[in-house]
């Protein structure tokens, strides 16, 4: 299995490898090797004795370079040393007796299926976003009559399997808008199937239905989803879980523990977005004003605190709210505490919230959050939609009092919550003996022992 070692990547990765492991198949994870001291430190264990190895490839790049500020210069340099690289590593395991029966990627390393072509290794794609934005960057690069008209953000959008789309909830590395080397990918992964055998979804098959029909005409699709951690899903959680990037903040649990139930609004926006400062003054204000216990992640808190509103950190810190800069966000949102999610839509953070039961404010950016966040509100139906203004950029102290009041008391909220339930219920039983993506990895697992595809999804 080969991922970026980055966070909404690797943790994807590690469930899958969990799930497989727990079937009896052994698994080789490797990740470029600026995360080897921190994948170790943070997984703490012997993971030879489990069926899961750990190896590592240089990006080229030295373990000081900053790659989220520079993600271009990132992607350049791995797309460059990358596959000799992990060329090289492959050879040396085959050398020491390892076979190899597949070989899974993350979608965003293109280069791999020629690497996993070259060695004669079945390939697999492991799609970490939802069912809906595969299916629209594949028809986007394969059928692009399909979008006549993508400068217009309220223009209508018709494709197979999706309803009551418009334009402004396609992902955005689709959009004229988007850099030239986020639209470049989506048109070489689209091109690059061709090597891949299996596309395993990271989704549940009845939360999506229409679209991996659709899909699965197409292109060999198995939706394996939801991958989350077996704490949500009242388990017990393996030595190998999540990679946290950061350290999670025990005292946001502790604190958790002496709220009401269903009280306390949860706001995270993930773990690559940074919150301008306009926003936190937005978002300090409003939860000053509606005066509910709230758990805010706001990243670099620590060197961000000139950023709030004067006052607003001292007045409610020991009444109120807190403030972090990190925590377990699968333990919160399991939490009797939590009335709702204010969430960026990315899609393991949607998933998590699906399978946690809990109602959400979508407050999408770029990527697939739009998307997702169209899911979250008019699909799924567990949340509302916050806006920025008219200038597209400035979220209003209103706005965020608005969503928050709607999520927690408005006239929808209690079907919100049933229906968060609901889908709860149909995403774990998915993943029970017999559901659909239990099924599905059965699949996947038989055709990939055997060499031959039986069936194409469900």
């Amino acid at each position: 299995m080969v991922s970026l070692a980055l966070q909404g990547h690797i943790n994807p990765m590690l469930k899958l490898a969990k799930v497989l492991v727990s079937k009896g198949i052994h698994v080789t994870i490797a990740t470029n090797d600026v995360a080897r001291k921190r994948m170790l430190d943070s997984m703490k264990t012997s993971n030879g004795r489990l069926g899961l190895n750990l190896e590592f490839f240089s990006d080229g790049l030295s373990h000081e370079f900053d790659r989220d500020k520079d993600t271009v210069t990132f992607i350049a340099s791995l797309k460059k040393n990358g596959p000799t690289n992990l060329s090289n590593l492959i050879a040396d395991l085959k050398a020491k007796g390892n076979k190899f029966s597949c070989l899974i990627s993350s979608p965003f390393i293109t280069w791999v299926p020629g690497v996993a072509s070259e060695h004669g290794i079945p390939c697999s794609v492991l799609w970490i976003q939802s069912s809906t934005v595969f299916t629209i960057y594949y028809y986007g690069v394969k059928n692009p009559n399909l979008f006549p008209n993508l400068e217009n953000p309220n223009g209508d959008i018709e494709l197979p399997g999706l309803e009551m789309f418009k334009v402004g909830d396609l992902p955005t590395f689709i959009l004229p808008s988007a850099l030239p080397h986020f639209r470049q990918w989506v048109v070489e992964f689209i091109s690059v199937l061709d090597k891949v055998k299996w596309v395993l979804g990271n989704s549940v098959f009845e939360l999506e239905e229409e679209v991996v029909n659709s899909i699965a005409l197409e292109k060999t699709f198995y939706p394996i989803g939801p991958l989350v951690s077996p704490f949500l899903l009242g388990k017990e959680e393996a030595v190998f879980g999540n990679v946290d990037m950061w350290s999670a903040e025990d005292s946001c649990i502790e604190w958790l523990d002496k709220q009401s139930p269903a009280s306390v609004i949860y706001i995270s926006f993930g773990s690559i977005l940074m919150s301008s400062p306009k926003q936190i003054e937005s978002i300090a204000i409003a939860l000053k004003n509606i005066n509910k216990p709230f758990l805010w992640v706001v990243k670099s808190f620590e060197t961000r605190e000139e950023e709030f509103p004067p006052g607003f950190l001292e007045a409610t810190k020991q009444k109120l709210g807190l403030v972090v800069s990190w925590c377990s966000q699968e333990k919160v949102l399991m939490h009797q505490a939590l009335a709702c999610f204010v969430t960026h839509c990315g899609w393991n953070s949607t998933l998590e919230a699906v399978v946690a039961g809990v109602p959400v404010v979508a407050y999408p950016e770029w990527t697939d959050q739009p998307t997702d966040a169209k899911l979250l509100v008019d699909v799924f139906k567990i949340g509302v939609r916050m806006r920025n203004g008219e200038d597209g950029k400035t979220l209003s102290v209103e706005e965020v009092e608005r969503c928050i009041k709607e999520i927690v008391d408005g006239p929808r909220a209690e079907e919100m919550k049933r229906r968060a339930m609901e889908l709860k219920a149909i995403a774990m039983k998915a993943l029970e003996d017999g559901g659909s993506s239990d099924r599905n990895i059965d699949n996947f697992i038989s055709e990939m022992i055997s060499g031959k595809t039986f069936s194409n999804g469900i």
